[in-house]
């Protein structure tokens, strides 16, 4: 790895993380020695980068730091394609679209030397064969982010149609179908919906009154003990 790009992802590491990172950690990540991490970390803050910490304790980067968002690595290429090709294949018509146009506009602006990687990029997937979904998922997602409940009419495995008031959480892709996680009103529990299997679906201005973090949280904590992964309070 040449020194300047050892520099960029020191500072990518510091970036992804909210606490303090040792040497010891970014060293064995980029395959280096602890020395030459110590060394690297002293020039970027000769040059300016806000990096707080010190040996032995952690680093961390304040938050306040920017640069330019498109120096990208091969790597990091080759990731936002494969992530974008999933997205084409396999989201919703919105985010299929917003893809396309995520590529397009990267395209445009990283190095020529970099164009090949999006152009003939060595990783793919293979195409979606999504069931249709019977809810508006670009208009389910708004809802997520603005803590609204969403009243639907939803048939079961075996065709039982129920009416449910939801408080919706997070909107799940996978290979065939497409899952809406949210908490339901009539079982006062949390439940996951297929989107081909609701009938029709009334988008309500009514707030629920709980921020999306904390209920993603309350969701996240359910998951885990469903699988096993926590202990129940």
């Amino acid at each position: 790895m040449r020194r300047a790009d050892r520099l960029f992802q020191i500072i990518q590491i510091f970036r992804r993380s909210s606490r303090p990172i040792t040497a010891d950690a970014v060293a064995l990540e980029l395959e280096v020695s602890k020395r030459t991490v110590y060394r690297d970390i002293a020039d970027l803050i000769g040059q300016h980068v806000p990096i707080r910490g010190e040996a032995g304790l952690g680093y961390v980067l304040d938050g306040h730091f920017d640069m330019p968002p498109l120096m990208l690595t091969a790597d990091e290429i080759e990731a936002a394609v494969l992530g974008a090709q999933w997205v084409v294949g396999r989201g919703d018509p919105v985010l299929a679209s917003a893809a396309r146009d995520l590529i397009a506009k990267i395209t445009s602006v990283v190095p020529e030397r970099l164009r090949p990687f999006f152009a003939q990029p060595a990783t793919g997937t293979r195409p979606g064969n999504i069931a249709a979904d019977g809810i508006d998922i670009a208009r389910t997602r708004s809802w997520i982010h603005t803590g609204r409940k969403i009243r639907i009419s939803y048939r079961d495995e075996r065709g039982e149609t129920s009416e449910r008031t939801i408080w919706p959480v997070v909107v799940g892709y996978f290979d065939a179908v497409r899952m809406l996680a949210a908490w339901c009103e009539l079982r006062q529990d949390f439940r996951h919906f297929r989107t081909d299997r609701v009938a029709t679906a009334e988008f309500r201005d009514e707030r629920h009154g709980c921020r999306p973090g904390e209920l993603r949280g309350r969701w996240n904590r359910y998951m885990a003990i469903k699988h096993g992964r926590a202990p129940r309070s």
